[in-house]
Parts: structure tokens; C-alpha cells; sequence
């Protein structure tokens, strides 16, 4: 009898897997990966965000221009999102990467010299293609490389790079500006430059293993829910937009506050950001995706109107750390969710991710210029561009409560 027990303890023990430990290479990989996320998309787009009260006071650019070239990083990031894979085609993943990251270090370099309008326009726009291209290669490169047990770590340190990015542009800008503006520019690009460097290596040299075809049917209603899924997403591009843009400006011209006590507010929307994947990912664990994502699109429609409606420094601080959190906490809501309306059929959720960032960057490069118009036809009104963020996402989660009503309704026949 204490033979079997024993027999049978020792066997559950070999049915669970030893954990897994990542190899050299693997981590290599992984810090490659929260490189490049972190250059192209925290500091190419985000660093951004805390130089335009610099920016126009030192004549660069006027208020308007300011925003409307913060903008045309979103343009760069939809061609980007749309050209990454073919240019992987051509080049191969890791030559890609590469010369993204390079692309997104030397304009920094070029923007500390504003030649004219056109010149800054164009490097915020290549920028921006880097990051979307890199948003588009960097998981699919690395986590199939990864033990099956381990990609949710990796993922998860990849996505960091877009938090640490912001919560860096915070620290390093009010430290680099005291050294003159040119000299801001001039050191991003050198922090960038030093990234690409050390991660040059790190990139997988083989392409992503073949994924196994599926024939999975789609569950009832499931097009419905992701289509409806697309909508929701896209509305939340346009309203994190007036945040991402101008949530440093507001405090610093809009309130009168100063540029430090600006900056000092994205640095407090950079550590939310890097907390926001992991909380986020808990959250939908235990409500479920679906249901996380609406409180999530809830909350931001709170916090925008927040920004809109109080001079608060408290209000603001609590607002700018809820949007700081879903910035890049909405990525796993999404993904979650497309996986509980599409399980088991990873093309389907392949393509559907596809189509879900490029509704999310189509809407990003409307909204920015979009919002750029309004601040500027309105007299600069900051309030109006957070009201107008604030109903959008305030009716993204109207429709997804009816459309929630609908399916129930639908299962009940």
C-alpha cells in the first residue's frame, strides 16, 4: 500500500513540467525586443509629449504646428502597421528590426535641427513608421523562439519597453532641456542610438516557426462581438490621443504651471504605464476580458472627462495615472478578449489582431489631426479636445453594453 502511494506520488511529480529557464540567447532576445518598444514607440512617440511647451516657447513651432507634428507621428504609425510585414518579407525580421531601430535613433538626431516644417513633419513621420512596424514584428520575431511557458513573461517584458519609455521621457527630459533643446533631441537619439547597439545581436537569426493551420469553426456570434471589438478599439485611439499629446502642454500653458510641474505629470503617466500590462492582465484573468475592457473603457471616459472639466491638481494626477495605466493596458484587454471570442484558432486570431491595431492606428492619425484642428480653430481650448476624447470613449462603452444585451438576447432565442 505505501509502495503504490509512493509509486503514485512519483508519478503526478513527473507529470508537472520542471519550470522552464530562458537560455542566454532567449533573454538576448527579450531585451532586444524591450529595446526596440521602448525607441520607437515610448520614446519616438511619447518623449514627444513633454518637449512641446519647449517647443513653442522657444519658437520653434507655434502651438498649432506643435500639435499638428505631434500628429504626424500617428500618420507614421498606421503606414507602419501596414507596411511592417512586407517589409519583413523583403528584408527578413531581423534585418527589419534592425534598420526600424536605426531609423528611429537617427530622427531624433535630425529633429535637433529644424530645418523647416517639412523637414521635422517628415523624420515624425518615419518615426512613426518604425513604431508601427516594430509593433507589428517585434512579438511575432521573439515568442516563437520562447518555450510555450515562458511567452507570456516575454510578452510581457516586451510591452514594458513602451512604459519604461514613457516613464524615461519624463526623467530625461527636464534634464536634458537645462542643457537647451537641441541638446534634448540630441540625447535621445544617443540613448536610442546606444539601445540599437547593444541589442543589435539579440534578434533571432532564424524566421518564426510555420503556424499550424486551424479548422476551428467560429463560435456563434463571435463576428459580431470582434467586429463590434474593432469599433470599440478604434474609438479608444481617439480618446488616449488628446492625453498623449497634450496632457504636458495643458498643465504646463494650459494651467500656467510650468514646464517642470508638466513634466512631473508624465513622469507619474509613465510609472502607471508600466504597471498597466500586468494589472490589466490580472484583471481580465479574473473578470474575464470582455468584461475587464468595458470598466477599462469606462474608467479612461472618466479620466478624460476629468482632464476636461477640473483644474484640480489632485483630480489631474488621479486622471493622469488612470490613463497612464491603460495606455498600454488596453493591449492585453484586447488580445484577451479577441482569444475568448476566437479560442483555439490562432489565424483567426492572428488576423484579427491585425485588423484590431490597424483600426487602433487608422483612428491614432484621425484623431491627432483631427484634434489638432479643433485646438486650433477654438483658440487653443484644451477643454473641448478632452470633451470631445471623453464622449467617444464614453460611447464606445455604450455600444459595447448593448451589444452585450444583444448577444444575451440572442442565446436566451
Amino acid at each position: 500500500m505505501r509502495k503504490d502511494t509512493v509509486m503514485s506520488s512519483n508519478a503526478t511529480a513527473e507529470s508537472i513540467p520542471a519550470p522552464v529557464s530562458l537560455d542566454a540567447r532567449t533573454l538576448f532576445a527579450t531585451f532586444a525586443g524591450l529595446s526596440a518598444s521602448l525607441i520607437a514607440i515610448g520614446l519616438a512617440r511619447f518623449a514627444y509629449t513633454p518637449l512641446i511647451p519647449s517647443l513653442i516657447q522657444m519658437h520653434w513651432f507655434t502651438s498649432s504646428q506643435a500639435v499638428t507634428l505631434g500628429a504626424a507621428n500617428f500618420a507614421g504609425y498606421l503606414i507602419g502597421a501596414l507596411a511592417g510585414r512586407p517589409l519583413a518579407s523583403v528584408l527578413s525580421n531581423r534585418t527589419a528590426l534592425r534598420a526600424l531601430m536605426a531609423i528611429a535613433s537617427a530622427a531624433f538626431f535630425a529633429c535637433a535641427h529644424p530645418v523647416s516644417i517639412g523637414w521635422f513633419f517628415s523624420w515624425r513621420v518615419l518615426s512613426g513608421i518604425s513604431g508601427g512596424a516594430i509593433m507589428v514584428l517585434v512579438a511575432t520575431t521573439i515568442l516563437p523562439h520562447v518555450p510555450a511557458s515562458r511567452r507570456g513573461f516575454v510578452s510581457g517584458m516586451i510591452f514594458l519597453g513602451v512604459g519604461l519609455g514613457i516613464a524615461a521621457s519624463g526623467t530625461l527630459i527636464p534634464h536634458l532641456l537645462h542643457a537647451g533643446l537641441r541638446n534634448a533631441w540630441n540625447g535621445l537619439g544617443a540613448v536610442s542610438l546606444a539601445l540599437t547597439a547593444l541589442s543589435w545581436f539579440g534578434w533571432p537569426t532564424s524566421h518564426p516557426p510555420a503556424a499550424p493551420s486551424t479548422v476551428e469553426r467560429e463560435p456563434q456570434g463571435a463576428g459580431l462581438a470582434v467586429r463590434v471589438l474593432y469599433v470599440q478599439y478604434a474609438a479608444n485611439a481617439l480618446g488616449l490621443v488628446p492625453a498623449m499629446i497634450m496632457l504636458v502642454d495643458y498643465v504646463a500653458r494650459g494651467l500656467g504651471r510650468g514646464a517642470s510641474v508638466g513634466a512631473g505629470y508624465w513622469l507619474l503617466y509613465g510609472v502607471a504605464a508600466i504597471a498597466g500590462p500586468v494589472l490589466a492582465g490580472k484583471a481580465g484573468d479574473q473578470l474575464g476580458f470582455g468584461r475587464a475592457y468595458r470598466y477599462a473603457l469606462l474608467l479612461q471616459a472618466l479620466a478624460v472627462a476629468t482632464l476636461a472639466i477640473f483644474a484640480n491638481p489632485f483630480a489631474i494626477g488621479v486622471a493622469t495615472v488612470i490613463l497612464g495605466l491603460f495606455t498600454p493596458g488596453i493591449v492585453p484587454l484586447v488580445l484577451g478578449r479577441i482569444r475568448e471570442l476566437l479560442p483555439e484558432d490562432h489565424n483567426r486570431q492572428r488576423a484579427s489582431w491585425s485588423r484590431a491595431t490597424t483600426a487602433f492606428a487608422l483612428f491614432q492619425a484621425l484623431g491627432g489631426y483631427g484634434y489638432s484642428y479643433l485646438f486650433s480653430r477654438f483658440h487653443n481650448d484644451y477643454a473641448l479636445v478632452f470633451a470631445c476624447g471623453a464622449l467617444v470613449l464614453g460611447a464606445a462603452f455604450v455600444v459595447d453594453r448593448f451589444a452585450s444585451h444583444t448577444r444575451r438576447a440572442d442565446a436566451s432565442h
